[in-house]
């Protein structure tokens, strides 16, 4: 098994199908996923946060997908959703389906436990100086949860990237193309070489976040954080774990 001959071949680095394509592809599927899930889950995780409405029946709801097997609700959506289209998009939106609900836990949990946790006199001395519940909202509340709500994030983001690779079993590009076809052809050196780059690929986002918590939240509110141990940050520790068994 040569791994390391599969990941310098040139033929593996050019065309389509070359580990760049197939990292791009993956990438893409991931961030769009990301970027709805956060269309989803922000402006829910800021309601709950600030109201403390419905929290019991959201945060439960929203849990209860993290038990929702990936795979077996990737197909049924793909046996329901292909009759509706004739192109890839029959597996596309599926996948994005299955990755979005992935990612909504985290980022609404980091959302609402980022806004929960800010001291109330806080909230009542805004209140007191004439802020409005809109000026609360994104002067305070917002930039004041902004280090749990990017660890929530980062999270969705280590799980996405990890269970992406779910796509090639409807057929579709990602790195998982390289585990699935490697496993059909017994070629175990371009399995291991798909996972490597995927591993490879969710190191560097996770120290591309590192490096933006260090840019966007202040060091103040960093210390805080850290001594909290959130479901959110459970999440990434998690998506990594998963990830170095894979």
């Amino acid at each position: 098994m040569d791994i390391f001959g599969w990941l310098t071949d040139p033929a593996h680095w050019s065309g389509a199908g070359s580990i760049p394509y197939q990292s791009m592809m993956h990438l893409i599927y991931s961030l769009v996923s990301l970027l709805v899930a956060a269309i989803i889950a922000v402006p829910l995780g800021i309601f709950v946060g600030h109201t403390g409405k419905g929290e019991s029946l959201i945060m439960g709801s929203v849990n209860a997908m993290r038990a929702l097997p990936t795979l077996g609700l990737l197909i049924l959506l793909v046996l329901i959703i292909s009759p509706a289209f004739a192109s890839n998009l029959a597996f596309i939106i599926p996948s994005l389906i299955v990755l979005v609900l992935l990612a909504v836990p985290p980022i609404l949990s980091g959302v609402a436990s980022g806004i929960r946790a800010i001291d109330r006199s806080v909230i009542d001395a805004a209140r007191g100086m004439g802020f409005s519940t809109v000026e609360i909202i994104f002067k305070i509340e917002i930039p004041c949860a902004l280090p749990l709500t990017l660890s929530g994030i980062r999270g969705a983001t280590l799980q996405i990237v990890s269970t992406a690779t779910v796509a090639a079993y409807v057929s579709l590009d990602g790195l998982g193309r390289f585990i699935l076809d490697g496993r059909a052809g017994n070629n175990y050196a371009e399995m291991a070489g798909g996972a490597i780059v995927l591993a490879v690929l969710a190191i560097l986002l996770e120290v591309a976040f590192a490096l933006l918590e260090r840019l966007l939240v202040s060091p103040g509110l960093t210390r805080r954080v850290r001594q909290q141990r959130t479901p959110a940050a459970l999440d990434t520790e998690t998506a990594l774990l998963n990830l170095g068994r894979g």
